[in-house]
């Protein structure tokens, strides 16, 4: 279970904005040295620590990750993100920023279309009575 408590639709538009704005290009100062997809952006529960300050299964990007690589050292690696079920630890092998981005980008679009989709439902079933917002199931 997640104790994340940054809110996730947040989480993933600044992770794409993140990638849109050039975050995962080689740095100036360290070009010799990749940058890890979530890990190396302020998506990662540990970024800006030297060690890892909370265990990943206290990350919201850990629902994304199928149970049996859940316990995988960097288990948001293991994302599903297309129909192919191509992980960023796959696209990693092949060496190829420009796809791994393209594919982890279109992998945010679609969660973020796809929560923003269900917080719309959600917020059509809410009615306000004195103040109070109810629940009324359809």
């Amino acid at each position: 279970m997640t104790t994340d408590e940054r809110d996730i639709l947040e989480l993933l538009k600044d992770e794409l904005n993140f990638i849109e704005t050039g975050g995962y290009g080689r740095s100036v100062r360290t070009p010799w040295q990749s940058k890890s997809t979530f890990q190396d952006s302020l998506s990662c529960i540990n970024y800006g620590y030297p060690y890892r300050a909370h265990p990943c299964s206290e990350c919201h990007l850990l629902d994304f990750v199928s149970p049996e690589h859940r316990t995988e050292e960097v288990p948001c690696h293991f994302i599903p993100l297309n129909t192919d079920g191509d992980t960023i630890e796959d696209l990693e092998l092949h060496d190829n920023q420009a796809k791994l981005e393209r594919e982890v980008s279109e992998w945010l679009r679609a969660k973020i279309k796809e929560i923003e989709g269900g917080a719309n439902r959600a917020g059509n079933c809410l009615k306000s009575t004195k103040g109070v917002k109810t629940w009324t199931p359809q």
